[in-house]
C-alpha cells in the first residue's frame, strides 16, 4: 500500500479498541485467522503479561491483550489529557474505574463508566496514535453506543466530548463537528468526494459513531469491515465462532458473531443504494 500519513485523532474520537481473552494466544489464532493480523507484543521482553498488537497491511489496527474480568471488546477515546478529561467524567456523572495511568511510552489511559453502565476508555497519545487503517476488509469500522435511553446517553457524551446526534431514519449517528475536515486535511484528502459519490447523508464525514436504541444493557459494540458478510461469517464459524444473528439494510449486510472466548462484535459489509 502506498505511504499516508499518520492518522490523528482530535479529542473526543473513538481512536482504537481492543479486546481483552482469557487465552491470548487463542485469540491471536482466531482473529489473525479471520481478519489476516499479525501480531507484535508490545510488552518489554522483561515485563509481565502480554498485549499483542494486531497489524493489517503492516499498519495497527487493533490490540489483544489478558482478561482480568470479562471477555469483551473496548473502545477508546482520544483525549489531550486523559487526567482532565478523568475529571470531567466525574463532573458530567459518569465514574472513573481506573485512575490515569501511564501505558508505557505509547501514551496514557484511564477506564471508564459512563451514567448508563457503558464501559469505555480514555487514551491520550504519545508514540500510539491509535488505529492507522480503518474501514478496510479485516479493519475496525465503528463502535456503537448500544443503550435503552439514547437522549440521556446524548446528554452525556454531548457535555464530554461536544458530540451531537443526526437521526438518519434508519439510525442515528453521533458526529464531531469539523471531524471530516481534520480527515480531509490529514490521512484522508479524498474523503468528501468519495462520500459524495456514494450518496452518503451531508455531514456524515464528521461521523465517529452510532447511537443504536434497543434493550439490554448500555454498552459499547465494535464493527469491523469484512469484503464479503457471508464468506467471513463461514470463516468465523470455521474458527470456532457463533454467528448469533444476521441483517440485511439498504447500506450494509451484517453478522452478528460471538468468538470462541465469548466477546461479541459484528461483521459489516459496505452495499450502498445502486
Amino acid at each position: 500500500m502506498p505511504d499516508t500519513p499518520d492518522r490523528t485523532y482530535p479529542a473526543g474520537v473513538p481512536c482504537w479498541v481492543d479486546t481483552e481473552q482469557p487465552d491470548v494466544s487463542a485469540a491471536a489464532e482466531f482473529y489473525g485467522g479471520l481478519f489476516g493480523w499479525t501480531f507484535v507484543d508490545a510488552m518489554p521482553p522483561d515485563a509481565p503479561g502480554t498485549y499483542l498488537i494486531a497489524a493489517l497491511h503492516g499498519a495497527d489496527v487493533a490490540a489483544i491483550g489478558p482478561a482480568d474480568g470479562a471477555t469483551t471488546w473496548n473502545t477508546y477515546f482520544a483525549v489531550d489529557d486523559a487526567d482532565a478529561t478523568a475529571g470531567a467524567v466525574r463532573s458530567a456523572g459518569g465514574t472513573v474505574t481506573t485512575e490515569p495511568v501511564d501505558a508505557g511510552p505509547g501514551g496514557r489511559r484511564a477506564d471508564c463508566v459512563d451514567p448508563g453502565g457503558a464501559a469505555f476508555r480514555l487514551w491520550q497519545p504519545r508514540r500510539r496514535l491509535g488505529a492507522q487503517i480503518v474501514n478496510v476488509p479485516g479493519a475496525w469500522n465503528f463502535s456503537d453506543l448500544r443503550t435503552g435511553d439514547p437522549a440521556a446517553a446524548l446528554r452525556f457524551y454531548a457535555r464530554l466530548f461536544g458530540w451531537e446526534a443526526d437521526d438518519l431514519g434508519f439510525a442515528t449517528v453521533l458526529k464531531l463537528p469539523g471531524y471530516g475536515d481534520h480527515l480531509a486535511a490529514t490521512a484522508d484528502p479524498e474523503i468528501y468526494q468519495r462520500q459524495s459519490a456514494a450518496g452518503t447523508p451531508p455531514g456524515f464525514a464528521d461521523a465517529i459513531a452510532w447511537l443504536v436504541a434497543g434493550d439490554g444493557p448500555q454498552h459499547w459494540h465494535v464493527s469491523f469491515a469484512v469484503a464479503d458478510r457471508d464468506e467471513s461469517a463461514d470463516r468465523a464459524e470455521v474458527l470456532g465462532a457463533t454467528v448469533v444473528a444476521s441483517e440485511d439494510s439498504d447500506w450494509t449486510r451484517t453478522a452478528l458473531i460471538r468468538d470462541p472466548q465469548g466477546a461479541t462484535l459484528t461483521l459489516s459489509q459496505f452495499t450502498p443504494p445502486g
